[in-house]
C-alpha cells in the first residue's frame, strides 16, 4: 500500500477529528511560548497533523498526493521497500519539525501566536519530487496552460511568502521555505548522480 497515502489518511482522521476536539487542537496546535516553557516539544511534530479547515486539508494533501508518489517511488527504487519508506516518512516527519524551528525560536515569548499545518512536509515532498523530475507538467486551475514542476515551484514560494506578508492566519506560511529547502538537501545528499541530470533538464526546459 502507499506510504503517501497512510500519510494523507492519518492526517485526514487526525485534523477531522481535531476539529470537534477543541482539547486535542489545544494541546497539539504549534505554540512557541509552551514549547519554550513547558518543554512540549512535541507540538512541533502534532502541528503538522492538524489543519485550519477544509480547504488548508485539501491544498496540502493534494499537493502530497500529486508529488509524493514520485518521492516515494525513487526512495523505494534505490533503498528498497522497507528502508525506502523509512527514509521517505523521516524526510516528511523531520522536515514538519526543521520548519517549525524557525517560527519557534521567533515567537517562543509570543503568547498570543499559534500555528498549525503540514506544510513544511508537504513543501519538502514537493521540491524533492521536482529535484527528481524537473520538467513534470502540472494544470493548476485557472492557469490554462501546463506548468513545468520547476517553474511550479518557484511560482508555490512566492505564493508562500506573499501569504506570510499578509498576517497572521495560523497558518506557518513561512513553514514552506525552509521545508523546502530541507527536502531538496535531503535529496540530494542521499541522490548526489541526480544533479547533472536536474541541471541539464532545467536548462533544456528553459
Amino acid at each position: 500500500m502507499s506510504i503517501t497515502i497512510i500519510l494523507i489518511a492519518l492526517t485526514v482522521l487526525v485534523s477531522l477529528y481535531a476539529w470537534q476536539n477543541q482539547n486535542l487542537m489545544e494541546n497539539w496546535v504549534h505554540h512557541p511560548q509552551s514549547v519554550a516553557r513547558n518543554n512540549e516539544w512535541w507540538r512541533l511534530l502534532t502541528s503538522g497533523f492538524l489543519h485550519a479547515d477544509f480547504m488548508h486539508l485539501f491544498f496540502n494533501m493534494f499537493s502530497l498526493y500529486i508529488f509524493g508518489g514520485v518521492v516515494e517511488q525513487q526512495f523505494m527504487g534505490v533503498f528498497g521497500f522497507t528502508t525506502g519508506a523509512i527514509l521517505y516518512v523521516l524526510m516528511y516527519l523531520v522536515a514538519i519539525i526543521v520548519s517549525d524551528l524557525p517560527t519557534f525560536f521567533k515567537h517562543k515569548n509570543d503568547s498570543r501566536y499559534y500555528s498549525l499545518g503540514a506544510s513544511g512536509g508537504v513543501a519538502a515532498i514537493i521540491f524533492a519530487s521536482i529535484y527528481f523530475n524537473p520538467l513534470t507538467e502540472l494544470i493548476i486551475f485557472p492557469i490554462p496552460i501546463p506548468i513545468k514542476g520547476y517553474i511550479f515551484g518557484a511560482l508555490y514560494l512566492g505564493y508562500s511568502y506573499y501569504l506570510s506578508k499578509r498576517g497572521n492566519d495560523g497558518i506557518n506560511h513561512s513553514a514552506h521555505f525552509y521545508g523546502a529547502a530541507f527536502g531538496l538537501l535531503v535529496s540530494i545528499l542521499l541522490f548526489p548522480g541526480q544533479i547533472p541530470t536536474f541541471i541539464q533538464q532545467v536548462i533544456g526546459g528553459a
